[in-house]
């Protein structure tokens, strides 16, 4: 390995004058400056970053820990989060727990040992609460993602759930739908509370009475189950639209429905939490409550920075984001 001490015998410099040049700091001439910078060239000169990170006590690396990679939401939240750590001079380090606390101690423990400089978190669900205790009594710096963790205080960016739902069943009720089931993600994450409690809200504010049997909990990543519609399907007064909490529980409504000889809208409407990226736009058809996950990942990052360079103040911060009604062909007034 090309060391500063070969670049200043080549280039006929003293080790500090080099030194100097890679950092740009201190007085140094212009002919020299070039002088060096083209031996390092010739000689394939790379900067040893974990030995200047050990000097600094900054490695400029970041993690990013998402739920889900498989959900559109998260595909787009992790890319703005990307493009904004290249923007703000820090690299990216990526991180999947599939909606998994096993997968995500495993990541913890690696962010651990690698000595990045912060996290973007968006945490499998209240059991978090370990792993981010881990990190904060290492003195990590973390910004949470789209979810709340009783326990923790920290910087966070996150949607307005229970606002979107409460929109999201309001439209189903202008429609003129009575009877409205909720399929749930994990009573575990805030936005499954949220979304439950917005749901509850809408009914009561529109005169409608709360059937328990209209709701049924899953989790985020998807529904294969056929047994959670067939009990909602069965029921002696059956609904006649679904609010699924997020887009790939939307997705496998669709598929289940057209398994058993059902179509959206036509016997039944649905409408869900977040939209579906590209595919979205390519075939518009879900009715859908659309957060703007690039905007999570982006300000995300900069409060994350902002945090890691001391300028962010000592009380933590909170963005909320309202989420955009897209009205789309899944939702139709019931069928008579």
């Amino acid at each position: 390995m090309v060391t500063i001490y070969d670049i200043a015998k080549e280039a006929n410099v003293s080790a500090m004058t080099v030194s100097r040049v890679i950092n740009n700091k201190g007085r140094i001439s212009e002919a020299t400056r070039i002088k060096v910078r083209k031996v390092m060239e010739e000689l394939g000169y790379v900067p040893n970053t974990v030995a200047r990170s050990l000097v600094l006590q900054q490695t400029h690396m970041l993690s990013l820990l998402i739920a889900d990679i498989t959900n559109p939401f998260y595909t787009t939240l992790a890319r703005g989060a990307e493009d904004a750590a290249k923007r703000l001079g820090y690299k990216l380090l990526f991180g999947n727990s599939d909606e998994s606390m096993a997968k995500e101690k495993d990541y913890v423990d690696m962010i651990l040992s690698t000595r990045v400089d912060g996290v973007l978190f968006a945490p499998t669900g209240d059991t978090s609460l370990e792993h981010l205790r881990l990190l904060e009594k290492r003195g990590i710096p973390f910004v949470l993602l789209d979810r709340e963790v009783p326990g923790i205080k920290s910087d966070i960016v996150q949607g307005d759930s229970k606002e979107g739902a409460r929109k999201l069943i309001d439209h189903l009720i202008d429609l003129g739908h009575t009877r409205i089931a909720l399929i749930n993600g994990s009573s575990d994450t805030s936005t499954a509370r949220y979304r439950y409690l917005g749901y509850r809200e809408a009914l009561k504010l529109r005169d409608l009475p709360f059937d328990e049997a209209l709701v049924q909990e899953v989790t985020y990543r998807g529904l294969e189950d056929e047994a959670v519609l067939s009990t909602l399907l069965t029921l002696p007064n059956p609904p006649t639209a679904i609010f699924a909490a997020n887009n790939l529980l939307a997705l496998g409504i669709i598929k289940i429905l057209r398994g058993i000889g059902l179509s959206v809208p036509e016997d039944i409407s649905l409408v869900c939490y977040d939209d579906l990226g590209f595919a979205s736009e390519m075939n518009p058809f879900l009715t859908v409550a659309a957060q703007p996950a690039y905007q999570f990942g982006s300000m995300g990052m900069q409060l994350l920075v902002e945090r890691i360079q001391g300028n962010a103040g000592t009380n933590p911060r909170t963005l909320i984001f309202p989420s955009d009604i897209r009205v789309r062909s899944s939702s139709a007034p019931p069928v008579r």
